[in-house]
């Protein structure tokens, strides 16, 4: 996908996409994974809807630029439409393309990019290589080491210097050829070598740093990175074999520890069953007598309101009574007044009473609850030691 989404970018530079399909909509050219990589699905959406647009039409087709704002199942399906007339499959669903960006979103343009190139005459050309000329690297010439130019150059200048004191090679060949053929006859003789072994340590000694030839090493040369890279490897190795006990060790003792809780993790679960079941009825009881606690207290709510609006009603019956009764200066209607105040009194009283065994048996029927949720929650207790084990 990224491969097919530089290769995409190639083709519409090669197309003149800033200057004809990005600037009339002042947009940003594309980076290299655009497609590729899903950062803003409603920009990259319509990017994809008018670079395919633009494709489109490069290729000789007419179609019409689309909005921001249109239906994207409809620009998709135009879109494939016509890139199933140039001949292209099409082998995914049109869903994949509402992302703007993925695999199928850089092919889609990747195949219009081709057929826009095609409708332009444009032709791929095997690529002209520029020639590289060697760069020649300066040598600095050191006196401490001795180089074959050098070593040459001493030779001759001694052999010229001393040309005197050496013997001719032709004349010593024949010298040779000479003394052997007088030797043939003395095979039986032992051969023993006229020249002083100090002499000969000596002139070793002296011609030894002559013979001594140093190669300067180059650092660009393969056999010194073939050398590094096997070095390397050496280290690499050794490295790993170390490594590799260490992390075998420590993958077995995971594995061990990790088969040992979930083997606890499953006995535990097969031991305290049974108490995850009581828990759960438990908590299903106790949600059950909250309910009920809460529609108890709504019904002593709602008559204790009704017990304040009667007495409210009382005590204005009360007030209107007294100031009638101190208007009125004839004694019957005083006493009949009287009398219904003393029998409204009375009925107030059992009234009180009534109220008072009624707030009696539900203060009663509060604390049986309470009692009986208190039983029953110690009932359902789990001791300590096996919660915490669970």
């Amino acid at each position: 996908m990224f491969v097919l989404m530089e290769d995409l970018l190639d083709k519409l530079k090669l197309l003149s996409y800033e200057e004809e399909a990005l600037r009339p909509h002042n947009m940003r050219p594309l980076s290299r994974h655009y497609f590729a990589l899903p950062t803003n699905p409603g920009e990259q959406f319509f990017m994809f809807c008018t670079l395919a647009a633009w494709l489109i039409s490069k290729a000789g087709r007419p179609f019409e630029q689309p909005q921001e704002y249109d239906d994207p199942n409809a620009v998709i399906s135009s879109v494939l439409s016509e890139l199933r007339s140039f001949g292209r499959p099409v082998d995914f669903p049109p869903s994949k393309l509402k992302t703007g960006c993925g695999e199928q979103v850089c092919y889609v343009l990747d195949c219009l990019a081709e057929e826009a190139l095609k409708n332009t005459g444009f032709s791929w050309k095997r690529p002209a290589y520029p020639t590289e000329e060697p760069e020649e690297e300066e040598i600095t010439e050191d006196d401490a080491e001795l180089t074959l130019s050098k070593l040459e150059e001493d030779v001759a200048e001694e052999e010229s210097d001393n040309e005197e004191d050496y013997i001719d090679l032709n004349v010593l060949k024949a010298q040779t050829y000479r003394s052997n053929m007088n030797n043939t006859a003395k095979q039986e003789e032992i051969l023993q070598s006229t020249t002083d072994a100090a002499e000969w340590n000596l002139e070793v000694e002296r011609v030894l740093p002559q013979l001594k030839v140093t190669v300067r090493t180059d650092n660009k040369d393969w056999r010194i990175h073939v050398d590094q890279m096997h070095q390397h490897k050496d280290g690499i190795d050794s490295s790993l074999k170390e490594t590799r006990g260490y992390l075998d060790k420590l993958h077995n003792e995971i594995s061990r520890t990790l088969e040992k809780i979930n083997s606890r993790e499953k006995y535990i679960n097969n031991q305290l069953e049974h108490l995850v079941q009581e828990y759960r009825s438990a908590q299903a009881l106790l949600s059950e007598a909250k309910e009920k606690y809460q529609e108890g207290s709504g019904g002593v709510t709602e008559r204790i309101r009704v017990l304040s609006e009667i007495t409210e009603a009382l005590e204005k019956v009360k007030q209107e009574t007294e100031e009638k009764g101190s208007s009125m200066t004839d004694g019957a209607p005083l006493v009949k007044i009287k009398q219904a105040l003393t029998k409204l009194r009375q009925e107030t009283i059992q009234m009180d009473i009534q109220i008072g065994v009624m707030e009696h048996a539900l203060l009663q029927s509060k604390l049986k609850e309470k009692s009986n949720m208190t039983r029953d929650m110690h009932a359902t207790v789990i001791p300590e030691a096996t919660v915490g084990a669970y």
